[in-house]
């Protein structure tokens, strides 16, 4: 029987009309949130990312400013603009398009957004609250895929959770988030010994190693849910992690690429958006 298969698309396009709902209580209120996009250069597929924030925002309803910059931006430029949108009071959330020109520090570009305006949740205090369960937001990319185990009625207690791949933006997050919700983690990698035999035993396996096809078969748990976080562009298209045609008749659920977790990504910006106009405005 093959697996149950995980909609991104339809639960981001759920967690949007429920936060449309709530923005609009927000209005009556006199709340508008607000979000602001910096964008340095002209990377195709960050303007493809920045076009789809800004389109999500106008189905939520929230406003949107962008900043577009060019690629001969300099670091003082940038991290001046990021103070004044720090300082901006009708400015919730700040969300700077990465990567970034080789000439400019992402770290120091990160280091200079107000963790409360951070709702890619990426500045070190906001880490650190993810740590102890205390994040005011959690990075995008791994609280969709937790959001998706839980629409999904995936029992996340008590289960043996494996994460392929240790990177700060997916894989340490999500071990941590599986780890809030109460599954045994174990977080693998380039040099963990025998890694099929860890995902074996896996019932939550994550794949978040960017390598295409990575995970066949024989190395999922019959009935496990399989949460394939890659975007490979291969000369037969778009492809996950996640071998998906083998591993669908295996795994108990799984998510597609594309349509599985991208798409939840940006309904958790919109969330955290929405969060933080909240948390600014004191209710």
């Amino acid at each position: 029987m093959a697996a149950e298969i995980i909609d991104g698309k339809k639960v981001s396009a759920d967690i949007k009309a429920e936060l449309a709902a709530e923005v609009t209580e927000l209005k009556a209120k006199g709340i508008e949130p607000c979000l602001a996009v910096v964008l340095v250069g002209e990377d195709p597929a960050s303007q493809v990312y920045v076009r789809n924030k800004e389109e999500a925002c106008d189905l939520v309803g929230i406003k949107s400013i962008k900043h577009t910059l060019p690629v001969s931006t300099g670091q003082e430029e940038l991290l001046s603009l990021v103070n004044q949108l720090n300082d901006d009071l009708s400015v919730n959330g700040i969300l700077v398009q990465l990567p970034l020109p080789k000439h400019i520090d992402e770290h120091a570009v990160l280091l200079a957004i107000d963790p409360a305006k951070d709702v890619d949740g990426f500045h070190p205090i906001n880490v650190g609250g993810l740590m102890i369960g205390e994040a005011p937001f959690q990075p995008c990319t791994p609280s969709g895929m937790i959001e998706l185990l839980k629409r999904y009625n995936v029992e996340m207690t008590g289960a043996k959770a494996v994460v392929i791949g240790r990177s700060n933006i997916v894989g340490k997050p999500v071990a941590m988030l599986l780890l809030h919700n109460n599954a045994t983690v174990e977080i693998c990698h380039s040099k963990t010994r025998d890694l099929a035999g860890e995902t074996r035993q896996a019932d939550i396996l994550i794949a978040a190693i960017g390598r295409p096809k990575f995970v066949t078969a024989d190395m999922v748990k019959p009935g496990a849910a399989v949460i394939d976080v890659g975007v490979n562009r291969t000369e037969a298209g778009l492809c996950g992690d996640v071998d998906f045609e083998s591993v669908k008749e295996v795994a108990g659920a799984i998510t597609p690429v594309p349509g599985g977790v991208g798409p939840m990504t940006i309904a958790m910006l919109m969330r955290n958006s929405v969060a933080a106009a909240r948390q600014q405005a004191g209710i």
